[in-house]
């Protein structure tokens, strides 16, 4: 199928999903809703300890901001499986099997939506930190936000290709737990690793989300041009290929 089919078909479900987000802005609005209040309940903590030993340099906003950020990404992009669970309960796939659709588009506009929705989210949440006390340069915070949109990306990507192969919600939420949390942890998202001890440094150094997290706060530091942004802009671009790749064969597998 042509690169022209699958953008159009692309376009095509991306603009029903959306539609069918704009109806359920309760949602969207719940998903913002946890991010927020570690900015606002957190963050201020942090503050007046005058910085954040472990994480280097920068002022506690500038390296906290962006590890919620991330955990946007991680868990409202995870999350998205179950509305494919209930599309695969009610017959929406099955139906879709016997469309010309293509069959990549059928995931890259899902996870279209899902990213410009969890842009919007990243946006609100920045309104918010720079009102309580965020400092960074525009550069560093449009470079931030491409991270995290390649994570999200990412993580939605694999969320639907558990999500076809539990098909259950409770084989979905269980796993899901079981994945995030340990990620979220490791990742250094609200404590450093750099105060772990060494054996636990060496396990978060395995997983792809340090890499990104760390990258995300030096773009915000301004500190472009560092090993931290070239390793985290290494590891979104390799994720990011696999997960799609994964995803879109997972779509081509089930609607064959």
């Amino acid at each position: 199928m042509s690169m022209a089919r699958t953008v159009s078909d692309t376009r095509l479900i991306f603009g029903r999903y959306l539609r069918q987000t704009l109806r359920s802005k309760v949602a969207v609005v719940f998903g913002l809703t946890q991010p927020l209040l570690y900015l606002l309940l957190f963050g201020p903590l942090l503050t007046r300890l005058g910085g954040v030993r472990g994480f280097g340099s920068g002022d506690a906003w500038q390296v906290f901001v962006p590890g919620v950020l991330v955990q946007l990404a991680l868990f409202g992009a995870a999350f998205v499986g179950f509305g494919l669970i209930g599309d695969l309960r009610s017959g929406v796939v099955e139906r879709l099997r016997v469309t010309p659709v293509s069959r990549t588009a059928l995931l890259l506009g899902r996870v279209l939506r899902d990213t410009v929705v969890l842009v919007a989210q990243a946006v609100v949440l920045l309104g918010a930190a720079f009102a309580l006390g965020l400092r960074a340069p525009a550069a560093g915070v449009a470079v931030g936000l491409l991270f995290v949109v390649g994570l999200a990306v990412s993580v939605a990507s694999l969320s639907y290709v558990l999500a076809m192969r539990t098909r259950s919600e409770d084989a979905f939420a269980p796993l899901l737990s079981a994945v995030t949390l340990p990620l979220m942890l490791l990742s250094g998202i609200l404590l450093p690793m750099g105060l772990a001890p060494g054996w636990l440094d060496a396990v978060s150094r395995c997983t792809p989300f340090r890499y990104v997290v760390d990258a995300a706060r030096a773009a915000f530091r301004g500190d472009y041009a560092t090993a931290a942004v070239g390793e985290g802009a290494l590891v979104t671009v390799v994720l990011l290929v696999v997960s799609v790749a994964l995803g879109a064969r997972r779509f081509r597998a089930e609607n064959a």
